[in-house]
C-alpha cells in the first residue's frame, strides 16, 4: 500500500476522500491492483458510522453536537427527531458508496512497527469469526481511530468497594436502565448535561463536577470556535496531552439547559471525597466554592455514571515511539513531528466534526508532499 487509514468515522472518512482525489485508487476497487497509487481503509467497527453508532438511542439529531457534512455530500436530515445512531451511519454509509472506498470491516489494527526499511508495518486482525491477521506495508499512515475505544475511569478512594453499579458514558443505553435508584453523575462536558436532563425526571439525580461548569451564555461564533481550536493545538504542538475542544468552548446555555438550571437539576457539587458503598461523601459539604451548590455530607446511590470524557486510542502505535517526555505527541497540526509518515486526525484540535473534515484535507496533503504522491 501507500497509504492505510485507521478508522472510519468522519476524520477517516474524510481523509479518504481526499486521497481518492489525489488520484490513489482504494483496495478492492475495480482495477486497484494496476493502480499507480493505493489505500486501504480499516474500521474495527460491524458497520459503517464510526463511534455514532454506539451513542444512546435517546440521543436525538436535534440534541446532538451539530454533524458536520463530510466534504462532497451534503447531510439531509428530515426528522431531527430521528436518533443520531442511525442518521449517522445511514450517511455514513451513503457516502462510502458515493466514494467506493472500500471499507474493511471489521478489522481491527494490533500494531504499527517500522519495518526497518522506510516502511511501516500495520498488523491488523479480522473480526468476523475467523480470526485472520492481515499485515500491510505502507508507505504512509492516517491514524483516525478516535477515542470511543478507551474510556476514561478517574481513580476515586473507595471506587471498588461501591455496592451499586457502576457505567460510563460509553456503556450508556437508556435512562429506564437506572430508574431504580438515585444516580450520581460526574463529569463536567456536554455528555454529562444531557444524561442529567434524561434520567432526572425518573429518579433523583445528584451532579459533581472536578471543576465547575463553564456555562457560555454568548453566540458560538467562528472566532470563538478558532480561538478555542488554537489552545488545545498549542497543547498538541508542546506534546501534552491534547484536551478536548469542549473543555475550551464551555457550555451553551440553551433553552433546555436553563431550564435544566432552574430545576436544580443542572446544578453541580465539588468532587465528593469518598466512595462509599451505599453512595458518596464530602468532608466539608458546606464549602462548596463559587459556581458549586452545597448538599448533605452523604449522598445515597444506586448508579455512579461517570461522563468523564475519553482518551485518544493509539495504543497500537507505541512501538514507533512517537510519545514525547509531556506525555502527548509532538505534533505539527496533524503530522507527527517525530515520524512525518504519521498523521493523526481526530487528534486534539481536530476531535470534531468540523475539525475532522479539515483534518483530513491537511493530512492527505501532508502525505503527498512527504511521499511525493
Amino acid at each position: 500500500m501507500d497509504v492505510v487509514v485507521v478508522g472510519a468515522g468522519q476524520a477517516g472518512l474524510s481523509a479518504a476522500y481526499h486521497l481518492r482525489r489525489t488520484g490513489l485508487v482504494a483496495v478492492g476497487s475495480r482495477g486497484w491492483e494496476q493502480a499507480r497509487a493505493t489505500f486501504v481503509v480499516l474500521d474495527d467497527n460491524p458497520r459503517a458510522g464510526g463511534a455514532w453508532q454506539h451513542r444512546w438511542p435517546a440521543l436525538t439529531m436535534a440534541a446532538a453536537h451539530r454533524v458536520h457534512e463530510l466534504p462532497g455530500m451534503p447531510l439531509h436530515v428530515p426528522d431531527e427527531s430521528e436518533p443520531a445512531a442511525q442518521a449517522v451511519p445511514y450517511y455514513f454509509a451513503q457516502y462510502e458508496d458515493a466514494y467506493d472506498l472500500q471499507v474493511q470491516r471489521p478489522v481491527r489494527v494490533e500494531r504499527v512497527a517500522d519495518d526497518g526499511g522506510g516502511r511501516l508495518l500495520v498488523r491488523s486482525r479480522v473480526l468476523d469469526g475467523s480470526d485472520a491477521q492481515v499485515v500491510w506495508r505502507a508507505r504512509g499512515l492516517v491514524n483516525a481511530s478516535g477515542t470511543w475505544q478507551k474510556p476514561f475511569w478517574p481513580a476515586y478512594p473507595g471506587r471498588s468497594t461501591f455496592a451499586g453499579r457502576q457505567l460510563h458514558t460509553h456503556d450508556f443505553r437508556t435512562p429506564e436502565e437506572l430508574a431504580d435508584g438515585p444516580v450520581v453523575v460526574v463529569g463536567a462536558g456536554t455528555s454529562a448535561v444531557q444524561l442529567l436532563l434524561l434520567i432526572a425526571p425518573l429518579t433523583p439525580t445528584t451532579w459533581v463536577t472536578r471543576r465547575p461548569p463553564q456555562w457560555i451564555d454568548a453566540e458560538f461564533t467562528p472566532e470563538h470556535g478558532r480561538e478555542s481550536v488554537s489552545q488545545v493545538d498549542a497543547r498538541t504542538r508542546a506534546g501534552l496531552p491534547p484536551a478536548s475542544v469542549v473543555s475550551v468552548t464551555g457550555l451553551p446555555l440553551t433553552a433546555a439547559y436553563r431550564a435544566g438550571i432552574e430545576s436544580g437539576v443542572l446544578r453541580a457539587r465539588p468532587m465528593f471525597d469518598r466512595i462509599v458503598p451505599d453512595g458518596v461523601e464530602w468532608d466539608h459539604p458546606d464549602d462548596a466554592g463559587e459556581g458549586w451548590v452545597t448538599g448533605p455530607a452523604h449522598v445515597a446511590a444506586r448508579t455512579l455514571l461517570w461522563a468523564t470524557g475519553f482518551r485518544a486510542s493509539l495504543d497500537h502505535l507505541a512501538p514507533l515511539g512517537l510519545r514525547a517526555p509531556g506525555g502527548g505527541i509532538v505534533m505539527d497540526g496533524t503530522q507527527v513531528v517525530a515520524d512525518p509518515r504519521v498523521q493523526l486526525v481526530g487528534y486534539g484540535p481536530s476531535a470534531s466534526t468540523v475539525g475532522a473534515n479539515r483534518a483530513g484535507r491537511e493530512a492527505v496533503r501532508n502525505l503527498r508532499r512527504t511521499l511525493a504522491l
